[in-house]
């Protein structure tokens, strides 16, 4: 997903160390946030010490924005990011471990409290605390390095301090101080508290990247893999408060719909059911538990006003789109050399029209948060990936300032950005019921399958047209427009917006990607009042998939074999050059693939949120099915700090960017949405993944990068290359359906 560089809501001082639990002293934290908005965070927190006490030994952990060492020996991360399955806490984990040579085992993982400038994602300018766009690693690499190496470097003058020996004879080893000479050594938890009253040091040295032993080790085991199989990991629907009601909310059939007016009376006459309320977004049945909500639900009679609702259906939606790619007033994107001379003047030319639907993102976990409302304190627990945004959203929602509302944040069953709305949909609910209903009681909100897929937030529908050629000069010319929604043009995110252009819509197009003598890459928004939202990899699931296709058809029309096609426009991008030659050395590109009916082979390759990837794909096409064989991937992401998590990622990414290519589609009819379950949006099923994901890593030295999405974008075109190889049928629109284009 992306995310923007603009600043969002700041939380104020709430005068308590939200990851340690005890009070502070104002002077503690005004030093602590200044230290924060350095963008390394070393201010340390310390246990409460009374000010009449000068020198009083300190009570408790070292504790520190990020790391928290206790007397037990754990060492607790404060994880300022989501973890939804993508294993981040692993990853950052991993990066203070190295720093601090902490032991494995004694290492534990919490969730920051939203809390900015202090935990404030740096990718973002630090003014945002959020999860998105693959920064979680690149932005904390630095920030958390300084964090690990601080915390060790404390903890050795403290043992110096002990054992009147010269800090520089100490060496530290799994957890273990120990200075050899004397035969002294101690374990973390024993110097916590005097390492507690050492100052901070300011310039630590970090390791040097040679003598990592927990960064790049491939058997490091997740730190959330035992909780999350055994059941003990809290999501919000395991949430349970005292006199906790659920609630669900009817909300309006077409989007843009608003409440007319509303009958409750057969609603409240459903047992269990003890409020209807409305709220800005529908009415709200509340209940003691969630069958009584739904039944309630189903009972509600409601009229709707659907003067301003969108009611047109994906057809007529195409058919302008198609108008639109033609006007003038489309915005300029990208223009080199004179793209229209070179395209009339072209020896070869390829022409295309592509088509991508609505997609809904389908996590697993349905959305669901909790709120418990007092009269000067709001309370939500969820999987928050937009913490700062929530945060404000919720306040707003209840007549609060935003220091007045905690976020809790839970583990997350997937996201793929639908957790993280500039309008924060759910999380605004869920404090507007409990506003509704006077803070009574706490409420738990869940949204239903149906909820979800039938109520918007997808990755926008887009048409693209695209024309390439190569002249006789051997130079290549690319046109393309765009046409399709703005994510975020008219939120609070506009300001991302650059000479009228949103960098979500168009980006990872073919002028930013391949050294092009010619290029004229255009835009265009059209109105639509179906709500979008970033989704994985977000604009790069289109330009990617037109922009590969295109380069591999006119490699085709050249008589060249699309890797060397493609590395002779990839002489000045050496990652990609790299990536590409791996996954192709892997696969065995330059060995005959065998030859069978219905058998082909593709390949693509993309940059997105800093990553390069590219990926050969094996298939069988039988009849109007094709079958994904083999798929190598070979990933440039900088340093990869956890390569089992960064493998997991990329076989990940490829099944999710396979569901939506094989199957994903969400259309309207009339405004409203066909698909309400998974029986009408069907998602990949693990039958019809590749029989092998071989996923190869191109050392770097360089700072980490993306992996979350990276591996989204190159496996749609990978895929439909492989088809035309196969059987000639070009793949123009997803989801695939060979039928269609065999007539087309």
């Amino acid at each position: 997903m992306y995310y923007p560089h603009t600043p969002g809501p700041q939380a104020l001082a709430s005068g308590t160390d939200l990851a340690s639990g005890t009070a502070i002293t104002r002077r503690e934290f005004v030093r602590l946030v200044t230290l924060a908005g350095s963008g390394l965070t070393l201010g340390i927190v310390r246990p409460a010490v009374a000010e009449s006490a000068p020198g009083a030994a300190a009570a408790g952990p070292l504790v520190m924005p990020f790391v928290r060492i206790a007397p037990d020996n754990t060492v607790t991360v404060i994880a300022k990011h989501l973890e939804a399955g993508q294993g981040v806490w692993t990853g950052l984990s991993a990066i203070v471990a190295e720093e601090l040579d902490a032991s494995w085992e004694q290492m534990r993982v919490e969730s920051a409290p939203a809390q900015v400038p202090l935990y404030g994602n740096l990718a973002f300018g630090g003014k945002l605390q959020a999860t998105g766009g693959s920064t979680a690693i690149a932005n904390s690499w630095e920030q958390l390095r300084q964090a690990g190496a601080t915390a060790r470097a404390m903890l050795v003058v403290a043992a110096a301090r002990q054992w009147r020996v010269a800090a520089a004879d100490i060496t530290v080893s799994e957890g273990v101080v120990v200075h050899a000479a004397s035969g002294k050594r101690a374990r973390f938890g024993e110097l916590a508290v005097a390492a507690a009253r050492e100052p901070v040091p300011t310039g630590v040295p970090l390791k040097d990247p040679a003598r990592f032993t927990l960064i790049g080790n491939e058997k490091l085991t997740r730190l959330d893999a035992r909780d999350k199989s055994s059941g003990r990991q809290q999501f919000a629907i395991d949430v349970m408060l005292p006199g906790m009601m659920t609630a669900l909310v009817l909300r309006p059939p077409r989007f843009g719909g608003k409440v007319s007016s509303f009958d409750a009376s057969k609603a409240l006459a459903v047992p269990g059911v003890v409020d209807v309320v409305q709220i800005p977004r529908g009415v709200a049945v509340v209940g003691r538990d969630l069958w009584s909500a739904r039944k309630g639900r189903e009972a509600l009679t409601v009229s709707w006003d659907e003067s301003a609702a969108e009611k047109r259906g994906t057809p007529e939606l195409l058919k302008e789109y198609r108008a639109l790619a033609w006007q003038k007033e489309a915005v300029l994107v990208a223009e080199r050399g004179d793209a229209e001379r070179a395209l009339r003047e072209a020896r070869q030319r390829v022409e295309g029209e592509f088509e991508f639907p609505y997609l809904a993102h389908a996590p697993m976990e349905p959305l669901t948060a909790v709120c418990r409302l007092g009269p000067d304190k709001c309370e939500i627990w969820a999987g928050c990936q937009f913490q700062t945004v929530d945060q404000a959203n919720a306040a707003a929602a209840v007549g609060l300032a935003p220091a007045q509302v905690s976020i809790n944040t839970l583990a997350a069953g997937g996201t793929f950005g639908r957790r993280a709305t500039p309008d924060s949909d759910y999380i605004a609910e869920v404090a507007s019921i409990a506003k509704a209903t006077g803070g009574r009681y706490p409420v738990r909100l869940i949204w239903t399958r149906e909820d979800d897929i039938t109520g918007g937030r997808y990755r926008p529908l887009n048409y693209h047209h695209v024309t390439a050629a190569i002249g006789r000069d051997g130079k290549v010319a690319y046109r393309q427009r765009i046409v399709g929604q703005s994510i975020i043009a008219g939120t609070a995110f506009g300001s991302m917006m650059k000479n009228g252009v949103d960098p979500t819509a168009v980006g990872g197009n073919a002028a930013e990607q391949y050294d092009l003598a010619h290029a004229h890459i255009s835009w265009n928004a059209p109105k639509v009042g179906v709500p979008v939202l970033w989704w994985r990899s977000v604009e790069n699931t289109h330009t990617a998939f037109s922009k590969e296709v295109m380069i591999d058809e006119l490699a085709q029309a050249a008589g060249e074999d699309p890797v060397a096609f493609r590395l002779r426009l990839l002489g000045s991008r050496p990652r990609h050059v790299a990536a590409l030659k791996l996954a192709a050395a892997k696969a065995g590109w330059d060995q005959p693939f065998p030859k069978a009916a219905g058998r082909g082979r593709g390949v693509a390759v993309h940059e997105s949120f800093g990553s390069v990837v590219a990926q050969v794909a094996e298939v069988t096409v039988q009849g109007d099915t094709i079958s994904v064989d083999r798929v190598v991937c070979a990933v440039d992401c900088g340093i990869a700090v956890t390569p089992d998590v960064v493998k997991a990622q990329m076989q990940s990414a490829i099944g999710f960017g396979l569901s939506a290519a094989l199957h994903g589609r969400i259309t309207l009819t009339g405004g409203r949405v066909d698909q309400s379950n998974f029986h009408q949006y069907p998602v990949l099923r693990i039958n019809e993944m590749p029989r092998a994901i071989e996923v190869y890593i191109v050392p770097s030295g360089n700072a980490p990068s993306g992996v979350g999405e990276p591996g989204t974008p190159p496996i749609a075109p990978a895929v439909a290359n492989a088809v035309r190889a196969a059987t000639g049928i070009r793949l123009h629109s997803l989801p695939f359906d060979l039928a269609a284009a065999r007539q087309a």
